[in-house]
C-alpha cells in the first residue's frame, strides 16, 4: 500500500483467499452463487475477490461513492447473498442492512462491527487455510447502466473451468504488455472500476508486484515510479491532465527510467495531452479500446499512434465492423456509424433480456452504441459515444439517472443532462432545466435543485451546475433533440475531444 507501506505477501494472500472461499462454502454458497463487497483500496480487496473467485463464485465490487439506496439496487439486483464492507461506511450500514434485502449475511472489515453485522476478520480466521475441495474459476459482475438509467449487472459465463486457466485477458497480459513475474504496477486508481480491478488481479496471476494508491495524487504517482522502481501502470486521461500541470521543476525531479508500460483507456484523451504524455514519458503509452462487458478490444502504441493520430487502434479480440444505424448495412472506410465487434466474447446483461437483445445485430455482432469509422489499414477512430453517456475522470456517469431525480422536483417541468467541457476531467454534468414559472429561474432555484438531487444520487453523478431554458427542443412526438442542447457547449469541438 503506497501511503502507509503495508505489504501482503503471496503466502499471505493465498492463506486469506482460502480461508474466504472456505466461508463462502460455509455460508451456502456453491459456484455461481453471488457476493458484493464496498471496500476502498486495501489489502482485503484482493483477499476477497480471490476468494470469491476460486470458489467459483459471481462477485460484484460496488462504487464506494454510491449511497446506500444505490448500493441496496445493485445487490438485490444481483441476488447477493453476502455482503462485505468496510468501518469506513459506518455512517449508512443500518441503512443498507435495512434496504438490502435479499442479502443473508453481512460482514464488517475493521473495528467493531455494527449492529447485524459480523466481522470479518473473525469469520475467517476460524476457517482452514486450504483450498475448498470444490474449487471453480469464478468472474466479477460488474455493474454499468441500462437504458432506463438503472445499473445493469454485466454477466458472463462461469464454465466450470479449473482456478487459473488461462484466458483471453491473460494472454493479452502477456502479449501486449509484456507482463511477467518480475514486473512492478502501480495502480492509481479505485479498485472497483473494471480495468483497475481486472488489470491489478491480473498483475498478480502472473506473479508481479502490486503498488496500490488509496487515493491518486499527481506528484505522488511520480514519487511511487521512481520509490519502486515501477515497470507498468494503469491510468485514465484526467490523471495525465493531472500530471502535466505539475510545476516542470516537479516533472523533472523524479527518476522515471524504469518506467516501461502506460496503460489508458476509459476515456477519450485529447491529442494534445496524449503527444505531450509521449514527449515527456516517452513512447510507452499503450491504449486501449474495450469495454466491462468484454466483448472486443482495440489496441494502439505510440509509435503506431503518431502515425495514426487520434485512433484507438486496431481490433484484437473481435472483429470490428461500422454499420449503419438505419439501414444494418455495413459501411466502408471512412464512413461513421456504429461500432460492431464479431466473433467477440459473449455476455448477457443480468436480468434484461431486451438490453442484451439490443446489443447484438441479425449477425450475432455486437455493439456498445459508439460511433466511430474504419481507415483503410483498419484502425479505429471514435467520433461519438453511447447515448450521450458521460465520461468524467474515466468514469462512467448516466444523465439518466439524474434526469429521473430532477424532473420529480416540483419546480422542473423538463430537464435535460448533459457532459460539458472540462479541462481537467475531459466533462463535466450539467443540467438544462425547463422550470415550472421561469421567474423561478436563478441561484436560488439551482442551488435547491443541486441538493435535492444529492440527496438521492452519490455526487458524481448530480450536476455541478444548472442552466435554465424557456423550452427544451422536443419532437412534436416528445422525442428530445439533446444533440441541439449538447452543441452549444461543445461549439466546434466534438465530445470526445479530438
Amino acid at each position: 500500500m503506497a501511503e502507509t507501506g503495508a505489504v501482503t505477501t503471496f503466502g499471505q494472500l493465498e492463506s486469506a483467499s482460502n480461508r474466504a472461499a472456505q466461508l463462502f462454502r460455509k455460508l451456502g454458497l456453491g459456484p455461481r452463487s453471488h457476493m458484493a463487497l464496498v471496500i476502498e483500496n486495501r489489502p482485503e480487496f484482493f483477499e476477497i475477490c480471490f476468494g470469491a473467485d476460486r470458489a467459483g463464485l459471481y462477485y460484484t465490487p460496488v462504487s464506494t461513492r454510491l449511497s446506500a439506496p444505490e448500493i441496496a439496487y445493485i445487490t438485490s439486483d444481483a441476488g447477493a447473498r453476502v455482503l462485505v464492507i468496510t468501518d469506513e461506511f459506518r455512517s449508512i450500514a443500518a441503512e443498507l442492512h435495512a434496504q438490502c434485502k435479499g442479502v443473508e449475511r453481512f460482514y464488517m472489515i475493521g473495528g467493531q462491527p455494527e449492529p447485524g453485522y459480523e466481522s470479518w476478520e473473525a469469520a475467517v480466521a476460524a476457517m482452514p487455510a486450504t483450498p475448498v475441495a470444490d474449487e471453480m474459476q469464478g468472474r466479477d459482475m460488474l455493474y454499468s447502466s441500462g437504458t432506463t438509467g438503472k445499473p445493469k449487472g454485466i454477466k458472463r459465463p462461469i464454465n466450470g473451468d479449473p482456478v487459473g486457466t488461462r484466458s483471453y485477458f491473460v494472454d493479452n497480459g502477456y502479449r501486449l504488455y509484456d507482463y511477467s513475474p518480475q514486473m512492478r504496477y502501480l495502480n492509481p486508481a479505485p479498485l472497483y472500476h473494471a480495468a483497475p480491478l481486472r488489470y491489478c488481479m491480473l498483475v498478480l496471476r502472473v506473479g508481479g508486484a502490486l503498488v496500490i494508491m488509496q487515493h491518486f495524487d499527481a506528484e505522488a504517482a511520480l514519487r511511487l515510479i521512481e520509490k519502486h522502481r515501477i515497470t507498468h501502470s494503469n491510468w485514465v486521461p484526467t490523471m495525465f491532465v493531472r500530471m502535466l500541470k505539475l510545476p516542470a521543476e516537479v516533472r523533472s525531479r523524479y527518476d522515471l527510467s524504469s518506467h516501461r508500460v502506460a496503460i489508458h483507456g476509459a476515456g477519450p484523451v485529447s491529442s494534445v495531452t496524449k503527444q505531450q504524455m509521449i514527449d515527456w514519458w516517452g513512447p510507452v503509452l499503450f491504449e486501449y479500446y474495450a469495454a466491462s462487458e468484454g466483448n472486443g478490444m482495440t489496441f494502439i502504441t505510440s509509435q503506431d499512434w503518431q502515425t495514426h493520430k487520434g485512433s484507438v487502434g486496431r481490433a484484437i479480440i473481435g472483429e470490428l465492423h461500422i454499420v449503419d444505424d438505419e439501414s444494418g448495412a455495413e459501411l466502408g472506410t471512412a464512413e461513421s456509424g456504429l461500432v460492431y465487434f464479431g466473433n467477440g466474447q459473449p455476455f448477457t446483461y443480468h436480468n434484461d433480456d431486451a438490453k442484451t437483445k439490443q446489443a447484438f445485430n441479425d449477425k450475432g455482432w455486437s455493439t456498445l452504441g459508439d460511433i466511430g469509422y474504419l481507415d483503410a489499414e483498419g484502425y479505429l477512430y471514435l467520433t461519438d459515444r453511447k447515448a450521450f453517456m458521460i465520461i468524467s475522470g474515466g468514469v462512467n456517469i448516466y444523465p439518466q439517472e439524474a434526469e429521473n431525480v430532477l424532473i420529480e422536483h416540483p419546480k422542473v417541468a423538463d430537464v435535460a443532462v448533459i457532459g460539458v467541457p472540462n479541462e481537467d476531467f475531459g466533462e463535466e454534468v450539467k443540467a438544462v432545466v425547463q422550470p415550472v414559472d421561469m421567474k423561478d429561474a436563478g441561484p436560488a432555484l439551482a442551488e435547491e435543485l443541486l441538493a435535492y438531487c444529492r440527496q438521492h444520487l452519490a455526487a458524481i453523478k448530480c450536476p455541478r451546475s444548472i442552466d435554465f431554458e424557456e423550452a427544451l427542443p422536443r419532437h412534436a412526438t416528445g422525442k428530445l433533440y439533446k444533440r441541439l442542447i449538447k452543441d452549444r457547449y461543445w461549439g466546434n469541438r466534438t465530445s470526445r475531444i479530438v
